[in-house]
């Protein structure tokens, strides 16, 4: 295959991904989205293949059988609830690969290069093993805190954050030192720029509050998108340039759609935050009142009888893969004449968009999903919410109690239903470890159980 044609392939690969990005910002269009996506990538990989320069294909083949082979394990066993940490993990693969790429960039015999040239290319790969260090051990730290293999708990160190500040003087001083040196002290301040990366990667992530995860999940897909462009100006790949751009920068905004939802900044989420404290603070301190526990054949009867539902679903539908049981309870409900919605939180789950895809699996009609800022101001009129394995979300502290970890963060203000329903295995705090008073409110009733046997009974007894 010509340059020719490499570059007439890479420019309609980057076309393609950009109508990807634009497809997946719709539900209605994310299937086509991820075709796109899918022939974008599968054009950019057969283009590389073909390239004249490449001339090892054994072991090119190799490694691409034992990373497919990986990744149809991982698509075809992981679980929906299990997307957040795959997506971590992946983040972390890509870091890892920035790292290796750095390296081997270094340390390759074939490039001679002099003068401005040398420097800008030293350039590129501190950056790009720098990024993809943080990258690699962050993602791997999200992983084990949204997997549970790690407490979602900050670590809280003394002066973490001159610390830190510490680190980011230290690579200033490193760098200098790169750039100007031999190769071979050079590859000793590499080596320590690496180091002080990786442990800088670590503590970020462990001491971010279990309730920003979301946030951390777009954060780390924008540092893996910056990693990739990074590498593309080491190996002089203009669509590794293009894509990781893409990455970066989605990635960069879908942080601050996400800390928007969340009132909170960037900084502040860095810094750790939500998590740090397991309870409300202030008035949460005080008597909290009794939760009226609920059966499912009484839920069955409010809802049956009603004109307006609206279910917000959480994490916990996830954990009980109770989304399909949810969609054919809300397909008898509009055959009864009952008007139901969904209200989703920009934030619910364990990463962006995570309960619209758990719907559009169990084929939920999209009409029917509505973000929270679309559904808040109909809540008082609506006869029954029930939500489903959601917490912080729906937690009234976050607007009434100014002393609350989660003050001023944006909720889903059902309690001013007439009705509540929280399908809930126990009252055990959400992932932010914080109280939640909706539970104690006059008219919210608990509905005590696994949400997928609970919303089982409840279509039983409608049926």
């Amino acid at each position: 295959m010509t340059m020719g044609t490499i570059t007439a392939a890479y420019i309609a690969a980057a076309i393609l991904f950009i109508l990807s990005l634009s497809g997946l910002s719709n539900q209605e269009t994310s299937r086509r989205g991820n075709w796109y996506g899918i022939i974008g990538m599968t054009i950019a990989i057969v283009a590389t293949v073909l390239n004249p320069n490449v001339d090892s294909y054994g072991w090119l083949i190799l490694a691409m059988l034992i990373g497919g082979g990986v990744g149809v394990r991982f698509a075809t066993k992981v679980e929906m609830t299990e997307m957040p940490e795959l997506i971590a993990i992946l983040h972390s693969f890509v870091g890892m690969a920035a790292v290796l790429v750095g390296f081997a960039s270094y340390f390759d015999p074939n490039l001679h290069l002099s003068g401005t040239a040398a420097t800008i290319h030293n350039v590129e790969v501190y950056l790009g093993i720098l990024i993809g260090a943080v990258t690699f051990t962050g993602s791997v730290v999200a992983y084990g805190k949204l997997s549970g293999k790690i407490s979602s708990t900050p670590l809280m160190l003394p002066a973490r954050h001159f610390l830190n500040l510490a680190v980011v003087i230290a690579w200033v001083f490193i760098g200098s030192w790169f750039l100007g040196a031999e190769h071979g002290t050079g590859t000793v301040a590499l080596i320590c720029m690496t180091i002080l990366a990786f442990l800088f990667g670590i503590h970020m992530v462990a001491a971010i509050g279990g309730a920003d995860m979301p946030v951390v999940i777009s954060m780390l897909n924008s540092y893996s998108g910056w990693a990739a462009a990074a590498t593309g100006f080491m190996l002089s790949n203009d669509l590794l340039i293009v894509v990781g751009a893409l990455v970066g920068s989605s990635g960069a905004i879908l942080s601050y759609i996400m800390c928007r939802a969340m009132n909170r900044n960037f900084v502040s989420v860095i810094m750790g935050g939500f998590g740090t404290t397991t309870g409300g603070g202030g008035d949460d301190d005080a008597e909290q009142g009794e939760a009226i526990a609920i059966l499912s054949d009484e839920v069955a009867s409010l809802i049956g009888d009603a004109e307006e539902v609206v279910i917000v679903p959480g994490y916990g539908m996830a954990v009980a893969n109770a989304q399909h049981p949810v969609s054919d309870l809300t397909k008898m409900l509009i055959d009864r004449g009952v008007n139901v919605r969904f209200a989703i939180h920009p934030v619910a789950g364990r990463m962006p968009g995570h309960m619209n895809v758990l719907l559009a699996e169990a084929n939920v009609p999209y009409d029917l999903v509505l973000e929270m800022d679309e559904i808040n101001d109909d809540l008082p009129e609506v006869d029954v919410v029930i939500v489903i394995g959601a917490n912080d979300i729906v937690n009234p502290a976050a607007l009434e109690n100014p002393n609350s970890p989660i003050a001023g963060m944006p909720v889903l203000e059902v309690w001013n239903a007439k009705t509540v329903i929280v399908s809930k295995r126990s009252m055990a705090t959400g992932y932010a470890g914080v109280e939640n008073p909706l539970f104690f409110k006059e008219n919210t009733r608990m509905l005590f159980g696994d949400a997928k046997d609970s919303v089982d009974a409840i279509r039983q007894a409608l049926s």
